[in-house]
């Protein structure tokens, strides 16, 4: 057993406030009576905190997704974007913000281009427009194009519009003749016949191709239907938090090019796609949990391409369901072997700390850790905090490390914590709402290893083996 180290946080800095336990092969959470006070953090003995950079002042909106290339991370927020310049970890830095409002700002970075998603209905496609609803004809959304070559003062240089805009995307990259392109599945969900540009039953994805050499040539070439049938109805008549929401397009697609497939978590479903060819992905199989699965948000691949793991997004990410009213199988983690093409459930994983009522609390964003032979998977839950869990055997995923926060209280009840965390080069970087950019330092036998992968590039939805990252075997 360990004591979970404990810090608080007074204003900007974070002052030690407890006394470091000894370094455990096992995790043993903190009890639900444990709960930390606001601004107090709790964090497991493996774990160090580095350093926190707080929200640039003109991003007055949330913190969102992370993209990385080199020596900068990308950090989305609903009013634009900021880069990080994480050559050397601990003294992580702002470099430049760029105001240019449009939720959710979902990230992907490939060469001098960065991509950032917009699923709010705008007046125009500038980053001087205003919301408004999509009920007006005219108005847009859809996904913008910055050149970030000068990171100091990057240009905006394209804007590609969608059906129902774009809540998250997913970069593609094109191969042997190909390779000249890259290609984003844009997913988004949730028609209304009010909407002009986003009509029911929108049972597909976007696919926009942009041509590397002529990134204002970008376009949509295709809006393939990945369910033909519909889709899960849902169960409307259903109470929450027992309700399982109807298909009507995707939340988040994840690809794994190398092995041509993608898992994608589509709301009432997760599926696997074949996407061999990039313009024409096909849906090979499909799961469902009507009885503890809300709202399919997420995939993850393991290393191998074996397995995926699917996040729930119970309560839309602004409700308290980390308690125990709620219990360990909604809002979870759901892991499943793909099997002869087929996906074969295996088993849950949710954070065993109870959070406050005062807490939003939903299984989010994360990514693999690098260590051959194993799958771990550290993970973003929102004011649950930071999560690393161990699933190599799919039925019995553990928790080896912890990293949260008590209740935000800079903000509203219900809206803090972290959207994503993820690994890359041998730090934990986590995308905090309301406070800012955060590393982490996880030191553990379990994780050492992954040290030694470098990457170049890191879109967590598009996953690449180890191997081609100079891991040793």
């Amino acid at each position: 057993m360990f004591t979970p180290l404990r810090k608080g946080l007074t204003g900007r800095f974070l002052v030690v406030a407890g006394v470091a336990a000894a370094m455990a092969l096992s995790s043993v959470p903190a009890q639900a009576t444990d709960i930390p006070a606001p601004g107090e953090i709790v964090m497991s003995p493996n774990v160090e905190h580095v350093t926190n950079v707080p929200k640039p002042t003109p991003l007055t909106n949330i913190n969102t997704d992370i993209a990385f290339q080199g020596d900068y991370a990308y950090v989305g927020n609903y009013n634009g974007f900021s880069i990080y310049d994480v050559k050397k970890p601990k003294k992580t830095s702002l470099v430049s913000s760029v105001v240019c409002p449009g939720s959710q700002m979902d990230m992907a970075i490939y060469g001098n281009l960065l991509f950032g998603a917009v699923d709010s209905s705008r007046s125009d496609d500038s980053c001087n427009s205003v919301s408004q609803s999509a009920s007006i004809k005219g108005s847009w959304e859809g996904v913008r194009i910055f050149d970030v070559s000068d990171k100091k003062s990057p240009k905006y240089i394209k804007a590609v519009e969608t059906n129902c805009g774009s809540h998250t995307l997913t970069l593609v990259p094109g191969k042997g003749r190909d390779r000249r392109n890259v290609y984003l599945y844009v997913s988004s969900y949730s028609p209304s016949a009010n909407f002009p540009d986003c009509q029911p039953p929108h049972d597909k994805i976007s696919v926009i191709k942009v041509p590397l050499g002529s990134p204002t040539e970008a376009a949509v070439v295709n809006t393939p239907v990945l369910f033909p049938d519909g889709g899960n109805p849902g169960e409307p008549d259903k109470a929450y938090p027992y309700r399982t929401s109807a298909t009507t397009g995707c939340h988040d697609i994840t690809v794994f090019p190398e092995k041509n497939i993608a898992a994608g978590a589509c709301m009432g479903e997760g599926v696997l796609m074949d996407i061999s060819d990039p313009v024409n992905p096909k849906v090979t199989a499909t799961a469902r949990d009507d009885e503890n699965f809300a709202f399919w948000h997420s995939a993850t691949f393991n290393n191998a391409g074996t397995k995926v793991v699917f996040t729930d997004e119970l309560g839309g990410g602004g409700a308290a369901t980390c308690n125990e009213a709620i219990g360990p199988n909604r809002g979870a983690n759901g892991y499943y072997d793909i099997v002869d093409g087929k996906l074969v459930f295996k088993g849950y994983f949710k954070i065993p700390r109870h959070q406050a009522d005062t807490e939003n609390c939903v299984a989010h964003n994360g990514s693999l850790i690098p260590v051959k032979g194993k799958d771990i998977m550290v993970q973003a839950w929102y004011q649950g905090g930071i999560s690393v869990v161990d699933f190599t055997d799919s039925a019995n995923a553990q928790e080896i490390a912890f990293f949260e926060r008590g209740p935000d209280s800079t903000a509203p009840a219900l809206s803090g914590g972290f959207w994503s965390a993820y690994y890359y080069n041998g730090y934990i970087y986590g995308s905090d709402f309301n406070l800012g950019f955060d590393v982490l330092k996880i030191n553990d036998p379990r994780t050492n290893k992954a040290n030694g992968v470098k990457y170049d590039i890191l879109n967590t939805q598009t996953q690449a083996s180890y191997r081609d990252h100079g891991s040793d075997d």
